[in-house]
């Protein structure tokens, strides 16, 4: 019996998963068993968000998910990230190539930094909680999002827009996942970019979300028919 053509193709290549700040594996678990399912080879792991910088992180963070997809002989790697994880990589592929790199999805990327950063960044709580990395995140043109310059790969990026994120911060400038701008989400090199009505926490747990994300890995682009007609742009439900 023949597989469906996705998943042939699936099962020569790996998805590294990479979580946001203060988040775990367990938050890309649904992106995770949807990837699975299509026969993808797929990284899961944890990273200490919370006490290390953007350099500590992201080398040993990628890098255990490329010897794993290497283990499995995956002829394309590919990159699914939430907040942080998107920054981890971008961070990454400033002084490193990767062989067979193919498709890398952002959801909710603080891409050009954050107004939380900005605006909690000298209280105790973010200092002593939310770690180094968080200090970086800032919309300054020095910030380190800012300074990072463009990477290769196909980019696909998904923000997020609502007024119902827990820990809203009021006051971001125009539309917003109650955590990023989505204009600072934006690359200039992306090849794709798509808006949906979810806010930054639970993003990567929307079902539209997840189809997406196995559209744009197979297509190298989003399923823009999912649009509705009109001004606002809402993503049908």
């Amino acid at each position: 019996m023949l597989l469906p053509t996705l998943s042939l193709a699936a099962q020569s290549e790996c998805v590294i998963l990479l979580h946001g700040m203060g988040r775990t594996a367990f938050s890309m678990g649904a992106i995770e068993v949807s990837l699975a399912k299509q026969h993808y080879h797929v990284w899961n792991k944890s990273y200490p968000g919370l006490s290390q910088s953007v350099e500590e992180l992201s080398a040993p963070a990628i890098e255990a998910g490329l010897d794993y997809c290497r283990s499995k002989q995956a002829q394309g790697i590919h990159f699914v990230t939430h907040s942080l994880g998107g920054i981890l990589v971008r961070y990454y592929l400033q002084d490193h190539s990767i062989t067979g790199l193919g498709r890398i999805i952002m959801l909710a990327p603080p891409n050009r930094g954050s107004e939380v950063a900005d605006e909690m960044k000298d209280g105790f709580f973010y200092q002593t909680i939310m770690g180094p990395a968080a200090q970086e995140l800032g919309t300054d043109a020095n910030s380190l999002p800012n300074r990072l310059k463009p990477i290769a790969g196909e980019i696909g990026i998904i923000a997020g827009r609502t007024d119902g994120e827990p820990w809203f911060l009021p006051g971001i400038p125009g539309e917003d996942d109650g955590k990023v701008a989505v204009e600072r989400t934006k690359l200039a090199e992306m090849k794709d970019f798509l808006l949906v009505n979810v806010g930054h926490t639970f993003i990567m747990d929307d079902d539209e979300v997840i189809r997406q994300i196995a559209y744009f890995l197979k297509h190298g682009v989003f399923d823009q028919s999912r649009l509705l007609q009109g001004d606002d742009g809402n993503l049908k439900k």
